[in-house]
């Protein structure tokens, strides 16, 4: 089984085990009670104002809080990802259009931030439920000391059955360490507290082979195991909303990274997030959703936050793919890019003269001038008397892509 998308008996039969099984991340054991469940739940822009008027859809935000007290009256533990920080500033600031200035945009995710946090905490606070605000740039966790912090951070609101808000720090974010849109954050974030659901609360039903809104014939995604073979026959070129950043393409990177860390992911309607609970209770007729499959053996906690958390400074190209263990000079045809010593690089294969396949991603142990030089070492006791040794990734720093 690679992609489902047409309703025959193997469609049926599958779709049933998978929609039915109450699915659990193996690397999650770290439970209140046996039957709990850690879900992560994004909502995106268009679920939180309206494109127009940028005024909050306060039915919609009521409907998300009351389902997320509910997931937790069920003994279930939640974080939610949230959006709109830059919608509801434009609101405050009585401006029609977000502005294409970096520096106008961070100051409007300022002043939208303050009020996004009073609707959740007033919201919550009709149910007595304490929430908490997290805010993250791609560089908070590039560092690993800072990462497990977060993630310390994160199990401990958990633990405290505190609701965690996670948003992007768009106020100091610039491309270089932006995640690029919450559907990235979300994914990332699901990793971090080994979530067993991501949920990707959208403006339709499901992922569709084109878009619905331009092809009422769009056949419906239900169960997807390859993201790879997925992407090859489905039309995700509709981007998203004015106000937010992300799409269906967004979508599709933020499930391979999720699925990596083992977490099943799913994309949903966000204006009826109650259906949530029958999608998760493994009843044998469930909401229409796409469901991406977790990876049967998922990446490692360090393995993981080396692929998905580190920002990528350049690119090795190897002469095959022949990684499975350390990376040596001998592998390596060329470096691109000026990095240095424990950043991190992707690994390439060339197939054929344009085509790029990333194999894997690690930290080097030099620099991309230092590598150039051991290359050109004619032997071992010459890369010895420059002061290098040959290994240029540890096996301990490459993680291998899935």
């Amino acid at each position: 089984m690679k992609i489902i998308s047409s309703l025959s008996i193997l469609y049926l039969f599958l779709y049933k085990i998978y929609t039915m099984t109450v699915y659990r991340n193996v690397r999650n054991t770290h439970r209140p009670t046996k039957s709990s469940l850690t879900l992560v739940i994004k909502v995106g822009t268009s679920s939180i104002c309206d494109e127009k008027t940028h005024y909050p859809l306060l039915g919609n935000l009521s409907r998300i809080v009351e389902t997320i007290i509910e997931l937790k009256g069920m003994g279930h533990r939640v974080v939610l990802v949230t959006s709109a920080a830059v919608g509801t500033g434009l609101r405050i600031l009585n401006m029609t259009e977000k502005p294409k200035k970096l520096a106008a945009i961070q100051a409007i995710a300022a002043v939208g931030q303050g009020r996004l946090m009073s609707m959740y905490d007033d919201l919550f606070g009709q149910f007595n439920q304490p929430v908490a605000q997290i805010l993250l740039t791609k560089n908070d966790l590039a560092n690993r000391s800072q990462y497990l912090n977060a993630v310390n951070c994160l199990e401990e609101l958990l633990d405290m059955g505190v609701v965690p808000i996670v948003n992007e720090n768009d106020s100091i974010s610039v491309k270089e360490i932006k995640f690029g849109d919450n559907d990235t954050l979300s994914a990332i974030t699901a990793g971090m507290v080994k979530a067993d659901y991501l949920f990707l609360m959208t403006d339709v039903d499901c992922l569709y082979m084109d878009n619905p809104r331009s092809n009422p014939d769009a056949r419906p995604v239900l169960l997807c195991d390859d993201i790879d073979q997925l992407r090859k026959r489905v039309k995700v070129s509709a981007p998203g909303s004015s106000l937010g950043t992300g799409g269906m393409i967004t979508k599709l990177v933020a499930a391979e990274l999720a699925t990596a860390a083992g977490v099943t992911t799913i994309i949903a309607r966000g204006a009826i997030p109650e259906n949530i609970i029958p999608i998760i209770d493994g009843g044998s007729n469930p909401p229409l959703h796409t469901r991406f499959v977790a990876k049967p053996i998922p990446l490692m906690d360090r393995k993981w936050w080396i692929l998905h958390g580190l920002h990528t400074a350049g690119t090795v190209y190897l002469t095959e793919n022949s990684v499975n263990d350390s990376l040596f000079a001998r592998h390596i045809d060329h470096v691109e890019g000026q990095f240095v010593e424990r950043q991190a690089v992707r690994l390439v294969v060339k197939n054929g003269d344009t085509d790029e396949i990333t194999v894997a991603k690690g930290i080097v142990n030099y620099s991309s001038d230092e590598i150039s030089r051991i290359m050109q070492a004619k032997s071992q006791e010459m890369i010895q008397s420059m002061g290098y040794i040959d290994c240029i990734i540890h096996r301990d720093n490459l993680a291998i892509k899935t």
